[in-house]
């Protein structure tokens, strides 16, 4: 009974836990499942859940993004200079975040997969070099519409509304970044689940030698896995900025822990044992309905560090209890 118990609790432990989370919120107070908020926390976990993304991409080849954090730093703050103090268009705002991505993946791999430093520690020092280059780039300061620069001028550009609807808008009633979010998370998914590409990273995770006796590139899939962790923080990076209207400087810092929070806690729904994008999204979801909910209680904000601290050692704790028991 207690094994039983035990798998029962694994597998659909997370699943209860939102249940019981929204339950408790929307009894505590009437408006909590209201559309608008619903909405409202939906919009907020769309920026986790695109970074969550990443961060599965690189825990599927057994490895681990510690960067994606200072990433989404470095793009909000350069996608919102490229409009504000260059009045560039909009096409090119969209794309130089995601090169940034790109680049800073493919720095990850070259540490990682080429220098064999261990993912943990390389990834920890281009979070820390990309913390420093985002702020020297800024000078500290964060980026808004016609702000007072160095020189004693104005910045000449603003944020478009073509841009802002990105973060801001509707689309049939439903926020762009919840569509944008739910078409990414079916895209991965099917990418993950039924592509050639997408069982090598989970092969290449599973056992390296394995997957390169069987013909398998791991690095050239490695390296892809980080790329693509860069991609996914990049976006997170866009929309951000599209959702503030402006670049704030440690935008990614807090985001950092949700993320990883979401990707563990995805490891236990429906018993994946594994890293998987639709466990991410519930994980993520997890996260925005307990950090909305208390905001609705106002609980002060100090403590919220300790309520995603306290998930994130629950969801390493169920998911590694249950990873031992079934290699005994």
């Amino acid at each position: 009974m207690k094994g039983k118990w035990l798998d029962v609790s694994y597998k659909y432990g997370a699943l209860f836990i939102i249940a019981a989370v929204i339950a408790i919120f929307s009894i505590v107070n009437e408006n909590f499942l209201s559309y608008d908020n619903m909405a409202d926390i939906l919009r907020s976990i769309s920026i986790v859940t695109f970074i969550a993304i990443g961060v599965t991409f690189s825990q599927i080849v057994d490895g681990f993004d510690l960067s994606v954090g200072s990433t989404v730093s470095l793009t909000t703050v350069v996608t919102a200079t490229l409009m504000v103090w260059f009045q560039l268009p909009l096409i090119v705002v969209l794309i130089v975040p995601l090169l940034i991505g790109i680049v800073i993946g493919l720095l990850n791999a070259l540490l990682i997969v080429k220098v064999r430093i261990p993912d943990l520690l390389a990834t920890l020092a281009v979070m820390y070099i990309i913390g420093g280059v985002h702020k020297t780039y800024t000078q500290g300061f964060s980026i808004y519409n016609n702000m007072q620069m160095t020189d004693g001028t104005k910045a000449p550009g603003k944020f478009t509304e073509t841009f802002l609807w990105i973060g801001q808008g509707k689309l049939l009633g439903i926020p762009v970044p919840v569509v944008l979010m739910i078409i990414a998370v079916v895209l991965v998914h099917v990418f993950l689940t039924y592509t050639r590409w997408g069982r090598q990273m989970y092969v290449t995770g599973g056992n390296q030698e394995a997957a390169r006796l069987s013909g398998i590139a791991v690095n050239r899939v490695r390296t892809f896995a980080y790329v693509l962790s860069g991609i996914f923080a990049a976006i997170g990076g866009i929309l951000f900025a599209a959702r503030v209207g402006s670049g704030q400087i440690d935008a990614g810092a807090p985001l950092l822990m949700e993320s990883v929070a979401a990707v563990f806690v995805g490891f236990s729904v429906l018993g994946a044992g594994k890293p998987n994008v639709i466990g991410t999204f519930f994980g993520a979801v997890l996260i925005g309905v307990l950090l909305n909910g208390l905001t609705m209680l106002n609980l002060p904000y100090y403590a919220f560090d300790i309520i995603k601290g306290s998930v994130l050692v629950l969801a390493l704790a169920i998911t590694f209890i249950h990873l031992t028991r079934r290699r005994a």
